[in-house]
């Protein structure tokens, strides 16, 4: 079976990093990697900001390493999306993630590369970064970490199968790296997730402005927009129609015309889309149609319980450096 292939390949490589420490390059401050084991979809994004909120609170830099996927104008080097005093790149240029992280995190700073690395390195010397957050990181061997966050949802226990016929990026049985399991959703088994590692629920919640009883229109370009679609169906409103787009999607103003015909047609007075959409719909403002967007936020659960347990792991980091 190409999966079983696949699982042993990616196992091979995981242990190849494990036995050759000195490949995985060693930034000065500490890093804590959030991350899959599935092709997206599990709330990896919310929780970045959940903890960067929470390094903020304990009087943090910290500075977010990520790749900036889909960007429509990559470039070499490092992109500084934000900076703690303000956003410093456009949608194109930092991928509509970074964006949308950058613009909710005042005070943090949000670097964009291939190589996180040399953005962890900038983060370091020229904007004063204390503690990183590397988004998407479980796979990114080759940049060392302090903490391991893994997220895991109900399909990736119920359907524990690798590329290409499932949707595991990596076996179940690479959990043992990581040092923290967070569930992305409520009946995730902590004992079917089978490593004895820190287990924590997460609390999930969407936002939505006031839409008076409006008729809506509901449009997602993510990994699983369904669930948004059943989020805004759970929040009482009005929907009257959906339209989705494959995630991290470019909109075009041809793209535009189009939701706003099927909006119309649907006898839509307003539209809802996700933050992430939102982010990647604002160059084509103003909208001939109101259009809003709804805030995702999710966290660890207790929230407490894991900050103690993030700022334990965090002096220990720092002990073992120091």
């Amino acid at each position: 079976m190409i999966s079983d292939l696949y699982a042993a390949v990616v196992r091979r490589r995981r242990e190849h990093y494990s036995r050759h420490p000195h490949l995985r390059r060693r930034l000065r401050r500490p890093v804590i990697s959030v991350g899959n084991l599935a092709l997206g979809g599990r709330g990896k994004t919310p929780i970045v900001a959940s903890i960067v909120r929470d390094l903020l609170a304990m009087g943090e830099r910290p500075a977010i390493l990520t790749r900036g996927y889909g960007r429509t104008r990559p470039e070499d080097g490092v992109v500084v999306v934000r900076d703690p005093d303000g956003i410093r790149s456009d949608l194109a240029r930092a991928g509509d993630e970074p964006l949308m992280l950058a613009r909710g995190l005042h005070g943090s700073s949000v670097l964009v590369s291939a190589d996180r690395y040399l953005a962890g390195r900038l983060a370091e010397h020229a904007l004063e970064a204390t503690v990183h957050v590397l988004d998407d990181g479980f796979q990114h061997l080759q940049l060392d970490r302090d903490i391991d966050i893994v997220l895991i949802g109900r399909d990736d226990v119920a359907n524990p199968v690798t590329l290409p016929s499932g949707r595991l990026r990596e076996p179940m049985d690479t959990l043992i790296a990581a040092d923290a399991v967070l569930a992305a959703d409520d009946d995730v088994d902590v004992k079917a997730v089978g490593a004895d590692l820190p287990f924590f629920r997460t609390r999930r919640s969407v936002r939505i402005p006031p839409l008076d009883g409006l008729p809506i229109f509901a449009v997602a370009g993510i990994a699983a927009p369904e669930r948004f679609f059943a989020d805004v169906r759970g929040l009482g409103c009005a929907l009257v129609g959906t339209m989705s787009f494959r995630d991290h999607h470019s909109y075009s103003r041809k793209d535009v015309q189009r939701i706003m015909a099927g909006a119309r047609e649907s006898g839509a007075r307003a539209i809802l889309t996700t933050e992430k959409d939102y982010t990647r719909l604002l160059p084509w403002r103003p909208f001939p149609m109101r259009v809003e967007c709804a805030a995702l936020t999710m966290e660890p659960d207790p929230p407490s319980e894991f900050r103690h347990w993030l700022a334990g792991s965090l002096r220990a980091a720092r002990d073992i450096v120091g």
